[in-house]
């Protein structure tokens, strides 16, 4: 065949597409509307990852300028006295930019992240930096503050004014005013490309008043590469500071990897929903299809042309779904950044600025979703390379053609099955537990069709003859047609009942530990400079029946964040939740042998029971590991030692919090020492505060996931209501000729509602187990091994009937609308439409 030849044959087959489709758009919406589903989660869920870890590695000072080096606390303290900055720059280092960080809370209690800088040293910070930094810095759409309209000359003077994202300026000052710890500031507020995020910034004089830390500095960051003066440097530091090289942005990033992997399951398994839902109609489309390309061959149309057009077919459904699913993906990315902004800035502190996209998505999603496509569709392309020219005995081959490739199904999936079971227990990385895990979702769906035709086999044993038995026969029929979206049904209720059950487990649990955990009545944290007058108080007061200390300090061990707590011995007692301890605990303990670790980081550590470590706090003590407890939603890992080995070091004395036990009513106690010293509300919290706010966080952290779970679920109803709209569309004539032997429309009601009622209430059945096995395998591996979470598992019937009840209604639709334009048209009509 020559060039030309090809051409014409395959524009005319193109054209024949066309028309066939303006009969039956159908079938092309089908198609487009699993595409279009499948890359918006697709391209949804990855703006948003990955704004927000550019947003780790775009994180700025007061210029929108990355700072290669810092100057942070020495371990054992949590501020820089002020004198180290101006020694270094008498030293010769005159690009430092002074930082100070801290809560403050405004006249309604609420506590807002507030940082200052010295605006001089920014400035000449910024002109040192040299003119290849200023260049790349003002390359960036609203970068550098200095680039803005900004009343500079106003906050050199001293004027209480503050800096602030248009978007927060909205929710903290209304009338452009704020009051932050006593001082009454105005608000400015700029563009959200300036990448202020949560942070409310000025003059570092301004934020030592209100965070009431004069002389006091949070880190010093520099921003030129000091690598050849670094000893010179660490001589001026000496012990006042430690000197630290910025990571981009790695260290957030590797501690929010998990949830961010947690996000890009969710979203893979959204787009292989969806891929099934464009799948399903690739396969009714070719199907209907089949007389029509049989007829093509017959009047002297080769395979190949023909061939060629249905992948052209299929790769401009592909672009047009992928580019209509690529906009909404953008659109469903802003509304799901509020969500993991304050999920991340509440847990980990990490400020997540506006998004960005890039066209190359777009391309990326073409090319995925086609060759995803195309690998599905090749199956029933070369079904149809196959097909004689003269074939009547299409439905038996069909049927046969279905129960092999039923039993195929079954056969990977218990291959995937096992090969999951014998590797999972050997698995102690989240990523390949996620990885094995994924050969499970892959595995229960594909043994889904196998197992809908066995349950109706047994049920057709024990149906009586006459309609009913009709009615169960016909089933087994349609399970070849409507398996695909029955997998992707199940794929979607599994994952749910999975995620439903890890949630409410969690929820549970943390309820139990809080009740546990939290002993007083009243947690106070007031200020460092009235700690030892309010301890003084409090100790004398007749209405406090138990005063509770806590000291902690940050230090870090094997380059990971950690926290050295102590309490006083009674609190340890009864606070400390155990997970396991050795025999003779306690007096070991206090004896300064032993220290007790936190579960999340015994496992970063992979530190058991009587295993050495050592602390670079403590670096001429030797310890084990007595005792491993519970930690939930601190995102730092936690050592406890004895309050001896915390004084025979010289640690702090002033402990950072207190708590009390209250004779009498705490709400008015609380007023009385609120009256005193002056403490705000989010300063002094009660038991039942604390545990809402945490079960609060709690449910901000699972929102996104819940509201991904939940758009798969509808990804999938739509894909079940697209697939019985059409399978029912295609039933009308068998319908019509069951109406002509007797059969009245009441009972063709109910034979149809029926069979698609046992079909979707024996996949239910399947996802019940499934998603039991899935959930297990979430908590007891993936949340154990990303976050080091022990959670104990809980079943709730409740979720899981809504989420079935939604299956049911989906597909209840699905049928009752076909069915409703059934009875518009004529009888006759019907039996017309059949091709004899």
């Amino acid at each position: 065949m020559n060039k030309s030849s090809l051409i014409r044959m395959n524009w005319l087959s193109l054209k024949v597409f066309l028309a066939h489709y303006r009969q039956a758009p159908l079938q092309a919406g089908a198609i487009t509307i699993g595409i279009i589903l499948a890359v918006t989660l697709l391209i949804g869920v990855r703006t948003t990852n990955e704004n927000a870890i550019q947003s780790y590695r775009s994180a700025t000072e007061l210029l929108s300028q990355q700072a290669k080096w810092s100057i942070t606390p020495p371990l054992g303290s949590k501020r820089i006295d002020e004198n180290l900055y101006f020694d270094i720059r008498e030293g010769g280092f005159n690009n430092g930019l002074p930082v100070i960080q801290g809560v403050a809370t405004d006249s309604n209690g609420k506590r807002w992240r507030i940082q200052g800088s010295d605006i001089m040293a920014a400035l000449t910070s910024f002109s040192a930096s040299g003119t290849e930094a200023k260049n790349e810095v003002n390359a960036k759409a609203g970068s550098g503050l200095f680039s803005l309209n900004i009343p500079i000359g106003d906050i050199l003077s001293g004027a209480p004014l503050v800096l602030a994202s248009t978007s927060l300026a909205k929710q903290i000052a209304q009338d452009g005013d704020l009051i932050l710890g006593g001082v009454k500031v105005s608000v400015i507020a700029l563009d959200d490309a300036s990448n202020l995020g949560s942070d409310i910034l000025m003059d570092i004089s301004l934020a030592q008043r209100i965070l009431k830390r004069p002389n006091e500095l949070s880190y010093i960051a520099l921003f030129s590469d000091i690598s050849g003066k670094k000893g010179h440097l660490e001589q001026i530091i000496g012990h006042r500071g430690t000197l630290v090289e910025s990571d981009n942005g790695n260290g957030l990033t590797a501690l929010t990897e998990s949830f961010h992997l947690n996000l890009t399951a969710m979203s893979l398994l959204a787009f292989v929903v969806g891929l099934f839902i464009a799948y399903n109609g690739v396969r009714y489309s070719l199907l209907k299809r089949q007389r029509l390309l049989t007829q093509l061959q017959q009047q002297g149309v080769a395979k190949a042309p023909l061939m060629l057009a249905l992948c052209i077919e299929l790769l401009l459904l592909v672009i047009v779904g992928s580019i209509i699913g690529f906009m909404l993906g953008l659109q469903l990315s802003h509304w799901l950044q509020p969500m993991v902004s304050v999920t991340l800035e509440q847990l980990y502190g990490a400020k997540i600025f506006p998004g960005h996209w890039q066209w190359s998505w777009l391309f990326q999603a073409i090319g995925l979703t086609f060759l995803a496509a195309f690998a599905a569709s090749t199956s029933l392309f070369i079904q149809l390379l196959r097909q004689p020219l003269a074939s009547n005995s299409a439905r038996l081959v069909q049927q046969t053609s279905a129960d092999k490739l039923h039993r195929y199904q079954l056969l990977i999936s218990m291959t995937l099955g096992l090969v999951a079971s014998i590797l999972l227990p050997f698995s102690q990385d989240y990523r390949y537990t996620m990885v094995l895990l994924g050969l499970v979702v892959i595995a229960i769906p594909l043994a889904l069709p196998w197992a809908l035709v066995f349950m109706v086999n047994q049920v057709l044993k024990v149906t009586p003859k006459g309609l009913l038995h009709y009615q169960v026969a016909e089933t087994k029929e349609l399970i070849a047609p409507l398996s695909l979206a029955m997998m992707a049904m199940l794929l979607a209720l599994t994952a749910n009942i999975s995620m439903n059950t890890l949630v409410g487990s969690f929820e549970s649990t943390l309820k139990n530990w809080l009740d546990a955990r939290l002993h007083a009545e009243l947690y106070i944290r007031p200020a460092s400079n009235q700690m030892v007058e309010v301890e003084a108080f409090l100790k004398q007061h007749k209405d406090v029946d138990a005063l509770y200390k806590q000291w902690y300090l940050s230090s870090k061990q094997d380059k990971l964040p950690i926290n050295i707590v102590t309490r006083d011995k009674r609190s340890l007692r009864e606070t400390t939740v155990f997970k396991e301890t050795v025999d003779n605990m306690w007096p070991e303990f206090f004896a300064n042998k032993r220290v007790l670790i936190s579960e999340p980081l015994a496992i970063k550590l992979k530190l058991n029971l009587g295993d050495a470590i050592k602390l670079p706090l403590l670096p001429e003590h030797h310890f084990t590991v007595g005792g491993v407890f519970y930690d939930y939603g601190n995102p730092y890992g936690e050592i406890i030692i004895s309050p001896e080995t915390w004084q025979a070091n010289g640690f702090p004395e002033t402990p950072l919090s207190l708590a009390i036990n209250v004779n009498g009513d705490s709400d008015k106690f609380k007023q009385e020492l609120q009256q005193k010293f002056s403490i705000p509300d989010a300063m002094i919290f009660s038991q039942e505060k604390i545990k809402q706010q945490a079960i609060i966080t709690f449910k901000r952290t699972f929102s996104i996931t819940q509201v991904l779970n939940t758009l798969t679920l509808l990804v999938a109803a739509i894909g079940l209501f697209s697939a019985c709209f059409m399978l029912t569309q295609a039933r009308m004539a068998p319908m019509a000729r069951l109406y002509t032997m007797g059969v009245n429309r009441r009972q063709l009601t109910t034979l149809v509602f029926g069979q698609m009622l046992i079909i979707v209430l024996f996949t239910c059945q399947v996802a019940l187990p499934t998603g039991a096995i899935l959930g297990y395998l979430l908590i007891n591996k993936i949340t154990l091994q990303a976050f080091g979470w022990s959670i104990a598992m809980e079943w709730d019937w409740l979720a899981y009937g809504q989420v079935l009840a939604l299956a049911l209604v989906s597909s209840l639709l699905a049928v009752a609308f076909p069915l409703y334009m059934q009875t518009k048209r004529p009888l006759i009509s019907s039996l017309q439409r059949e091709v004899i």
